[in-house]
């Protein structure tokens, strides 16, 4: 049995990543201070003999040194210790709160590796973001892990604040990894969505739940143009799994994990119509947001020739379960 120790548990990757390892036997201690959860994603999990809960905040050093303690006393009952950073102040309203983004994404990971390390962890995973591509990701093929990067600055958009530290983890990720720390990697979602998502601020939930309470939907001006790609979180967290069963992935270095089924926002206002029963429903459009890239496709080549991931929840049967888990 190994033991996993999750950050940002009750978040949308998070608390996932608990359900699907203790489905396998694992055991997982996993923490949140809610502040973009509830402790109602993990209901399900809650006494659960190999799931333990803790309502800590991964900047709260006491807190932190209690975590290390327990960790250090149990470990050696287990066949291995795992790290997942799930911690990511990751939601739309809270991007261009530097300070906010910078001492969960940045200093938190930091210290969370610090411990890893410390404890003898065997394996860490740093959950960054798809936002790091910025203006680079909208070509045939998809953006790959080694392409160079061209990101907006202060000057376009103080929302690439966000992206920008968690590009930083994941030069901590490496140098961990490379001067023998420890082994890991970074994980680059793209657009992961989820029936259980809290607050309405992503596309998706924002979209089901305009139409389902005013019969239309608010989109920005790019929303025109734009395309998408749309990863289910089930999708997701089966990737970071992956990566943790596969030795050879653990090299440090970035993971791209999305899909390739490409929509336009216009027709996924569409295709969630039809499961809310819409026929051609009404869009506003309203604002506009520099540096928004008109596609986001990313190349998942790479993971799927170190792992046997690939994705198995079509977008189409992702919306329908988000209808049917917001209409019960």
């Amino acid at each position: 049995m190994r033991l996993f120790i999750i950050s940002g548990v009750t978040g949308m990757t998070g608390n996932e990543i608990a359900r699907q390892l203790t489905a396998k036997g694992d055991k997982v201690i996993g923490f949140d201070n809610f502040f973009a959860s509830s402790i109602d994603t993990v209901k399900d999990l809650l006494g659960n003999r190999l799931f333990e809960f803790y309502e800590y905040d991964i900047n709260n050093k006491e807190q932190m040194t209690a975590l290390k303690n327990e960790v250090m006393s149990i470990k050696e009952n287990y066949d291995s210790l795992v790290y997942i950073n799930c911690a990511a102040v990751v939601h739309t309203e809270h991007f261009y709160h530097i300070d906010r983004t910078f001492e969960t994404n940045v200093l938190g990971m930091k210290d969370f590796l610090e411990q890893a390390i410390e404890v003898g962890a065997d394996t860490y995973i740093n959950c960054s973001t798809s936002e790091v591509y910025s203006m680079a990701s909208w070509c045939e093929g998809g953006v790959k892990e080694s392409d160079y990067i061209t990101m907006a600055n202060a000057e376009h958009s103080q929302r690439t604040s966000y992206a920008t530290g968690k590009l930083l983890t994941e030069f901590f990720m490496k140098d961990a990894v490379d001067t023998g720390k420890i082994k890991g990697c970074s994980i680059r979602f793209a657009n992961v969505y989820s029936k259980n998502e809290l607050y309405p601020k992503h596309i998706i939930p924002h979209i089901l739940n305009s139409l389902k309470n005013n019969g239309n939907v608010e989109l920005l001006e790019n929303s025109k143009k734009n395309k998408r790609t749309f990863l289910h979180n089930e999708d997701s967290c089966s990737a970071v799994i992956a990566l943790v069963n596969s030795e050879k992935a653990l090299d440090g270095s970035v993971y791209n994990v999305a899909t390739d089924e490409e929509i336009s926002i216009i027709d996924l206002v569409k295709l969630c119509g039809k499961y809310l029963n819409i026929d051609s429903p009404e869009i506003i459009f309203n604002g506009y947001r520099a540096s928004d890239p008109e596609r986001r496709l990313l190349n998942t080549d790479k993971i799927r020739s170190r792992t046997d991931w690939t994705p198995k929840v079509t977008l189409d049967m992702g919306i329908k379960e988000c209808v049917e888990e917001m209409t019960k």
